[in-house]
């Protein structure tokens, strides 16, 4: 079992804020806080005025929460606005993103863990990954503790929380309802860590982490879908900006639908031609290995194909304006991409994939590992 590790040193910063899953209490005084902090977030240094006007609250409101986010080290004045001549200078207040940091884990691999501790806008601080030697059930868990520990203990500011992309499907509670490919099902998993980090720690499916990824820190359409591919394959889906749960909270596990009618390979769910048997990243080694290229093209451009068929009727259904690929470039980058997209085109109304982008994801391998930071971003500050 080894362990690697890489670290930045960062500037030295003050402060304490509360690292409790009660920093939010569900009333009207945390969703105005939560108005605030997002706006500072996504739109950086504002007035206490400017705030008012941006979230509509009341000049009174804005000043008071103000003051009790500065008496929390999350905000800091930065002085006066530029440009102003008439009147009292307006003091503009920004958000601290780097006087607190957030540990995340992405478990989307089976073969090696990786964890980061991260700013509040997702730069990393510190890298590290641990193998996991194909460790499944409780003894997966037991090492995600540990690694998550040493992630803790290589913090250099006050961490608000633990962000976890795990595969298979998550509910809200942060409980893996099943994951086959670690023989995982109906575990705590944000339970059992918060228990033994002393941390709130919060859980997602890691293709719905990666999908808050690229739409908080990526600039991702608003309605998409994030198709992760690694060991096995799963996809996040957002329309207009809310990010889709489902019935059982299991939207988006296309790696499960049947794709291969004949022959179909023996899946991990205990099915037969899942999409996930072609598609996954060793399948698609496999499928190339020995291959010249353009044959290993042609190949990549079949899989591809199937994958189209896979996505028209989900492009169609929710009109989706991006649907992106995360996972190893050389594979899904090229023809495979290319044979997708053709796909869809072919198989949807010209009114439901008009413009449709069908790319890889900009933050690459990152993508799990952000999308865990925005996990406790939005659950402790209400930000997203």
């Amino acid at each position: 079992m080894t362990t690697t590790t890489t670290r930045t040193s960062r500037r030295g910063l003050g402060g304490g804020l509360r690292a409790t899953s009660k920093v939010l209490p569900e009333h009207a005084r945390a969703h105005n806080r939560s108005l605030v902090l997002q706006h500072l977030f996504h739109e950086g240094p504002t007035s206490r005025a400017g705030l008012a006007r941006a979230t509509g609250l009341t000049r009174v409101t804005v000043s008071d929460l103000v003051g009790v986010l500065l008496a929390e080290g999350l905000v800091e004045e930065l002085g006066t606005q530029p440009g102003r001549r008439v009147g009292k200078p307006a003091i503009l207040v920004g958000m601290r993103t780097d006087a607190y940091q957030i540990v995340a884990l992405d478990l989307s691999d089976d073969a090696v863990l990786r964890g980061a501790v991260l700013t509040l806008t997702g730069e990393a601080v510190e890298r590290q990954s641990l193998e996991a030697a194909g460790r499944r059930g409780d003894d997966l868990v037991d090492l995600i503790t540990r690694f998550a520990r040493r992630l803790v203990a290589s913090a250099t500011r006050p961490v608000i929380g633990v962000g976890v992309g795990s595969p298979g499907v998550v509910d809200p509670s942060g409980r893996v309802v099943e994951a086959p490919n670690v023989e995982w099902s109906e575990l705590p998993l944000a339970a059992t860590l918060t228990d033994r980090l002393g941390l709130p720690v919060h859980v997602a499916n890691d293709a719905n982490s990666a999908a808050l990824a690229e739409y908080t820190y990526g600039g991702a359409n608003g309605s998409m879908l994030v198709l992760t591919v690694g060991q096995g394959v799963g996809a996040g889906v957002m329309v207009d900006g809310a990010r889709v749960h489902g019935a059982g909270d299991a939207a988006g596990e296309l790696g499960h639908v049947t794709a291969v009618d004949a022959g179909g390979e023996l899946c991990a769910c205990g099915r037969r031609g899942c999409l996930e048997t072609v598609l996954s990243a060793p399948a698609l080694r496999r499928a190339v290995d020995g291959l010249d290229g353009p044959e290993a093209d042609a190949a990549l451009a079949e899989v591809g194909r199937t994958l189209g068929k896979t996505l028209a009727p989900v492009v169609s259904a929710l009109n989706l304006g991006e649907v992106i690929l995360a996972g190893p470039a050389d594979l899904l980058g090229g023809p495979l991409r290319e044979a997708a997209l053709a796909t869809v085109v072919e198989r949807t109304m010209p009114a439901t994939s008009a413009g449709l982008d069908l790319r890889m994801a900009s933050l690459d391998d990152d993508v799990v590992l952000a999308g865990a930071a925005v996990l406790v971003l939005g659950a402790q500050l209400g930000v997203s």
